[in-house]
């Protein structure tokens, strides 16, 4: 029967339920530092930094010896494969250093993204096939979540109706396997900033991408208290000649995220998408202040360029300039903790970066 299904043990659920939790505590965010190899050496490029193994490791070395009191802000870090078994310069594994500031670590598994044979430059993500090997290994390791991508576009005539079933079916299986091996998912559908539509058509198609996503999640019986979603800001596409207020993204965002997305998860964790450092906090503040629809879940960031453009110029890939890099990773996660609640008080943080766009036209990691 369509209706027969076995929901997680007691101890799976509860372990799930406390990771998520964790995450999404108040006041607290992720440190998305899980950028592949190719995409590190264009941000090492950005600043004229060599792309090498030791000056990676000494830049993650930068972020993972940040104070303890990082951990106000920041409550987990997802972090590349590479990373994951990198050590600092004393020996210290990365993931013990994150963990003993009373960080979770998390997990970047997927393999990237690939085209859909027949469509109009569309994308599915693959990775699935060792997955779960890999999983059960990422857990033994010290990671308590993980982090997949699916990548949606908005033109003329998609997303497609293939698109959103393959993409949706790949984030719900990807899920499934993390859970039974221990992780919390972090489900990632981002519909790409990239072409002219305004803010209207961003949001009809997020929210129709959200239903293809939570329908495949029920599915494939995935326990929504242990997942968290990663999306997309509603945002008007970067060549859209109208700008449209903080206020107009916070309630269009909120809209979406209240007509499709279950009161059963408990956060939200959303990707800055190319937005300044500035703005991905400004308009983090805006949805947390936002009052046009209810919002039972938590709302906070997943940030990876909006939390290190700062650092990574202050820093120039010199030792000197390790204290500099720290303390504007600091001063940024404490602004998105700040607008994680509502708090933020616009430009009241100035990085290295000002306001600088991170937009990189078909972003991929």
């Amino acid at each position: 029967m369509t209706t027969y299904f076995e929901y997680p043990s007691a101890e799976l659920q509860a372990e799930l339920k406390r990771i998520a939790q964790a995450i999404t505590a108040p006041g607290k965010g992720i440190l998305a530092a899980d950028e592949s190899v190719s995409t590190m050496g264009k941000r090492l490029a950005d600043i004229g930094v060599e792309n090498t193994d030791e000056l990676r490791r000494k830049y993650r070395q930068l972020l993972f010896t940040t104070d303890k009191s990082i951990s106000d802000y920041i409550s987990g870090v997802i972090l590349f494969h590479e990373t994951l078994y990198q050590k600092s310069d004393d020996g210290t594994k990365f993931v013990d250093l994150i963990k003993e500031k009373g960080i979770l670590a998390g997990i970047k598994v997927d393999k990237g993204v690939v085209s859909l044979m027949g469509s109009e430059g569309e994308s599915t993500t693959q990775g699935l096939d060792d997955l779960s090997m890999r999983c059960a290994q990422y857990k033994k390791d010290g990671c308590d979540f993980a982090k997949w991508r699916c990548v949606l576009k908005i033109g003329k005539n998609i997303p497609s109706h293939q698109s959103m079933m393959e993409n949706a079916n790949v984030l719900a299986r990807y899920a499934s396997i993390c859970q039974m091996n221990g992780l919390v998912p972090i489900v990632e559908p981002e519909v790409l900033p990239d072409g002219d539509h305004d803010l209207d058509r961003a949001q009809k198609v997020t929210e129709t991408v959200l239903a293809f996503v939570y329908k495949a999640l029920n599915d494939h019986h995935v326990f929504l208290e242990g997942t968290l979603l990663k999306p997309n800001m509603v945002t008007a596409g970067q060549s859209c000649p109208t700008k449209f207020t903080p206020e107009q993204v916070a309630t269009a965002t909120v809209t979406a995220l209240s007509r499709t997305m279950p009161a059963a998860v408990p956060g939200v964790t959303f990707l800055s998408g190319g937005q300044s450092e500035e703005d991905a906090t400004v308009h983090l503040d805006a949805i947390n202040k936002c009052t046009d629809a209810k919002k039972p879940w938590a709302l906070t960031f997943s940030y990876g360029r909006a939390l290190q453009a700062s650092v990574l110029k202050a820093w120039g890939g010199k030792d000197e300039g390790v204290k500099a890099g720290q303390d504007e990773l600091m001063k940024r996660a404490k602004a998105d903790s700040e607008a994680s609640l509502g708090k933020y008080e616009r430009g009241s943080c100035e990085g290295y970066a000002g306001d600088k766009g991170l937009f990189i036209k078909n972003h991929q990691y």
